[in-house]
């Protein structure tokens, strides 16, 4: 008997067919298990092993539909052997919906800003790491690990750069964060109302972030463009919550979006050339962009000084 197998004998799942679908960068593995009259659950594994993380993603999704957000039921698990059936959210990513109706894509995002909107509300799990700007800033160290080892012997000064500029414009680190909060990570479900229609489904490495985090992961996705009109919506919708007025908002996206996308080629860079993931090359002269837009903002002048030799498309 398979490992599969063995983890849904004697289960409501055991004789539900098996359908594989894409996952994520990491190692973990997704099946839709689909029984009689189409009902529908989540089989997903994540290797035990030391990055394992079912053992937050069980306590945060409990977390989170504590605060009356649509996170998954766990249904069944198995933390050591690394599987969990989940509920269904839904088949539909934003990414894969606003593939065939684009013209949703402004009240999409900003059903999502909505979630981001709630979270500011949504106690931090106590024990939850926080992305301090020492940490944040410590964690660009990839880029000259994978992308530009050349530029290892000036990255000192960019970490203590961005430690600075991280500290100064970003705000207090006490927000909830889901951390990859982008649009393939997301279930739309338009039938529903409020910040239902949003599905969440990747925050196992959820930690405690300045405010604006996860709209940035949201607004700055590597992965698909996104409109200047669907940007300004949603910017001005979290501005508006959170009460900021532009400059500090603005300054405090560009800062983080810095920070999250240094680390992001590095952490591409090694996908593609130690793991053979080469569909992650795709992403790459995107994530250059962005990352030079935000250069020019003047909270990172003198990052933009030090880092902007080393942003050259890679040849694969």
């Amino acid at each position: 008997m398979s490992d599969v197998a063995t983890f849904l004998h004697g289960t409501p799942w055991a004789d539900w067919t098996r359908t594989a679908f894409d996952g994520d960068a990491s190692q973990r593995r997704y099946w839709r298990l689909t029984g009689a009259r189409g009902a529908t659950a989540i089989l997903m594994l994540d290797p035990p092993g030391p990055t394992c993380a079912l053992d937050r993603f069980i306590p945060i999704s409990g977390h989170l539909r504590a605060a009356g957000l649509c996170a998954p039921d766990i249904l069944h698990a198995d933390p050591l052997r690394g599987f969990a059936v989940i509920a269904d959210l839904g088949a539909a990513t934003v990414a894969h919906h606003l593939g065939t109706h684009p013209q949703d894509e402004t009240a999409v995002y900003q059903a999502a800003t909505d979630v981001l909107i709630a979270l500011q509300y949504c106690a931090v799990p106590p024990g939850l790491a926080a992305l301090t700007p020492d940490v944040g800033a410590t964690m660009t160290h990839l880029f000259a690990d994978h992308f530009a080892p050349q530029a290892a012997v000036i990255w000192p000064q960019v970490t203590a750069g961005l430690e600075t500029a991280l500290g100064t414009h970003t705000g207090p680190v006490n927000t909830l964060s889901l951390r990859d909060f982008h649009a393939e990570n997301l279930i739309w479900r338009p039938e529903l109302t409020g910040t239902d229609r949003i599905g969440l489904l990747d925050f196992q490495d959820a930690v405690a972030t300045p405010a604006l985090y996860d709209l940035v992961s949201l607004l700055r996705d590597v992965r698909r463009d996104i409109s200047a009109q669907t940007h300004a919506a949603c910017t001005e919708r979290m501005q508006s919550a959170l009460g900021m007025d532009s400059h500090a908002f603005n300054a405090a996206f560009a800062v983080i979006a810095v920070q999250r996308n240094l680390r992001i080629l590095g952490i591409f860079e090694r996908l593609i050339r130690l793991e053979g993931k080469t569909r992650y090359a795709a992403f790459v002269p995107r994530t250059l962009r962005l990352l030079q837009q935000d250069l020019t903002h003047p909270a990172l002048h003198d990052i933009a000084a030090l880092v902007s030799p080393y942003l050259t498309a890679k040849t694969p």
